[in-house]
């Protein structure tokens, strides 16, 4: 039975750091409709959500019940971009497939790039995670994975990246290397940034990309507007299918189209192929 609004209004939720919020039925509406879902959709699904409150409800609980719901409706393509947060995580244990996504993704935007490189500063050598090139611009990427949802990046990181990014910047300058070029640090992360990193980085002229910042340009922003989903976003695979995967060099939807021999040789039948390859496409298309 659907809760009355004054029942609704007492409700607290429970935050993955441990605090308890109101809850706020409109935070809902606005992920399932970024995330594609109609708008008659959305407030069907809701209606649902808030029939199973409960006092001190987890959030996970409530984005579990929601995915639930619109997998339900057969809405893949909505589905699979709700669940694209937690899909980023899946992308562990190791930060080695994130770093390759990040490459996919500035790819995606005319960038030329090279991953797991190492590049000799003048005063150490530096192992950098993605280099990206394009004409008048380099950028120097450090990828920062969380496999925990709860971690933030604190200002020991930005502070690390900076002086490792000017001793290759002072490398090069001083052998008279990329005079041309627009030469950038960047940390991407799959979670947050705590405050104090995004003043530091600011000040510093680092550049900083985490889940939902900077807003028009974060990750999220850069995924949904480039198309790149990552194959943990398929509920159609299982985890160890997509730690086949990943392990294989392939993290993107679209890589697996094009590979239908990797599912062959871990034991597909045609008939998982098929459902594999067509929620892959649903989403791709979104």
């Amino acid at each position: 039975m659907l809760k009355e609004k004054n029942q609704l209004d007492n409700i607290l939720v429970l935050k993955s750091n441990g605090d308890q919020v109101p809850f706020d039925r409109n935070k809902i509406l606005n992920a399932l409709k970024l995330a594609g879902a109609k708008n008659n959709e959305s407030y069907e699904i809701l209606n649902q959500i808030e029939s199973n409150l409960y006092n001190g409800i987890p959030t996970r609980k409530i984005f579990q019940l929601a995915y639930s719901l619109l997998r339900k409706k057969k809405s893949h393509r909505v589905a699979g971009r709700y669940r694209l947060k937690k899909a980023i995580f899946e992308m562990g244990p190791s930060g080695y497939p994130f770093e390759i996504f990040v490459g996919k993704l500035f790819e995606s935007f005319g960038y030329k790039v090279k991953v797991g490189q190492q590049i000799q500063g003048k005063c150490v050598q530096h192992e950098i995670d993605v280099i990206a090139i394009k004409p008048g611009e380099q950028i120097i990427i450090e990828c920062k994975f969380h496999g925990d949802y709860r971690a933030k990046t604190n200002v020991q990181v930005p502070l690390y990246i900076n002086s490792r990014f000017n001793d290759i910047k002072e490398k090069w300058i001083e052998e008279g290397q990329y005079k041309e070029l627009n030469i950038r640090g960047y940390v991407v992360t799959n979670s947050r940034f705590t405050k104090d990193a995004i003043k530091y980085a600011e000040c510093a002229g680092l550049g900083l990309i985490s889940w939902d910042y900077p807003k028009e340009s974060s990750l999220k922003h850069f995924i949904d507007k480039s198309g790149l989903y990552p194959i943990t976003s398929l509920h159609t695979l299982n985890k160890t299918q997509k730690r086949h995967f990943l392990d294989e060099g392939i993290v993107l939807c679209r890589e697996l189209l094009e590979r239908e021999d990797l599912m062959r040789k871990y034991l597909f039948s045609d008939n998982q192929i098929s459902k594999v390859m067509g929620e892959a496409k649903v989403l791709i298309d979104s």
